[in-house]
């Protein structure tokens, strides 16, 4: 059988039949097109587009840039760590550019709000696999009705940043009163942690205020990462503890008196396991001295 041929045809234009009077030479087709030989074309499918950027918030800022100004525009946004290889995704990989970053950084406040920029922020160090693509989709109903968005709770694409910004931030409030801090040899304080979001740069702020005439270090452990206090700034680093830390001569007993105090002020005929694990997970509890 002769190739195919297919033609652009609307479905009014009279098309040719066969001298014999048997199947028309040219059929027309739902999509608009027609085959001579009278069979019925598939349209071709389109595949998903993925833009792939390096996991950091820059890249991320650079992707939503890239999207806007790209006429090929992505099905999903995924960092690298992420991203799996399929033969049918088109991938663009998304070089992190600081200009084009800091531009979507300055629209989404000037034509959002200060407020969106915080939930997109909280929704990326949330480390969702579908956390790009949510923000993507929230800062485009956003950038088309302003600060209104955060109000449009009955669309989908808005209730998915509420609710991951819900849980970010629930867990930093919680981590404000969980973390224990032990003296280590040097002077310094060291609290490690294992939160399930990526929240240490959200609690630095806080002891940094707090105990600003102190060395620190809060270590998160399953990132292996550390915020590093110098009594002057703080910063975000690698950090992985190869070694047994070695504590200070007076930090055992510290400990020991710390939980003399909580076992005194503890009501036994009140103790309630079952409502004390709602108000501190049991997940937090394996850094807890007092445990």
């Amino acid at each position: 059988m002769d190739a195919i041929q297919i033609c652009p045809m609307s479905s009014s234009t009279n098309t040719p039949t066969s001298s014999g009077g048997g199947i028309s030479a040219a059929t027309t087709l739902d999509n608009g097109f027609y085959s001579l030989a009278g069979e019925k074309m598939l349209p071709k499918l389109k595949n998903p587009v993925y833009y792939v950027y390096d996991g950091s918030f820059e890249g991320l800022l650079t992707a939503v840039y890239e999207a806007y100004y790209q006429s090929m525009k992505p099905d999903l946004i995924v960092s690298q760590a992420n991203y799996q290889e399929d033969l049918l995704v088109k991938k663009i990989v998304i070089q992190t550019d600081c200009l084009k970053a800091d531009k979507v950084y300055d629209a989404i406040i000037k034509k959002i709000s200060y407020e969106a920029l915080q939930k997109v922020f909280c929704v990326f160090l949330s480390e969702l696999p579908e956390s790009a693509t949510m923000i993507y989709e929230y800062l485009r109903l956003g950038w088309m009705i302003g600060e209104k968005v955060d109000f449009c709770l009955s669309e989908q694409k808005v209730l998915n940043v509420h609710t991951v910004f819900k849980k970010v931030s629930s867990e930093k409030h919680r981590m404000l009163g969980f973390i224990r801090f032990r003296k280590i040899k040097g002077n310094i304080y060291y609290a490690p942690i294992e939160p399930d979001y990526n929240i240490i740069g959200l609690l630095a702020p806080h002891f940094a205020r707090r105990f600003n005439d102190q060395y620190f270090v809060i270590h998160d452990v399953r990132r292996n990462t550390a915020v590093v206090y110098n009594r002057s700034e703080w910063i975000i680093s690698e950090f992985t503890a190869n070694q047994v830390i070695a504590f200070d001569k007076d930090e055992q007993n510290v400990q020991n008196l710390w939980k003399q105090f909580f076992d005194s002020i503890t009501i036994k005929d009140k103790i309630n396991p079952r409502l004390q694990k709602q108000f501190m997970p049991k997940r937090y509890w394996k850094y807890l001295i007092e445990k």
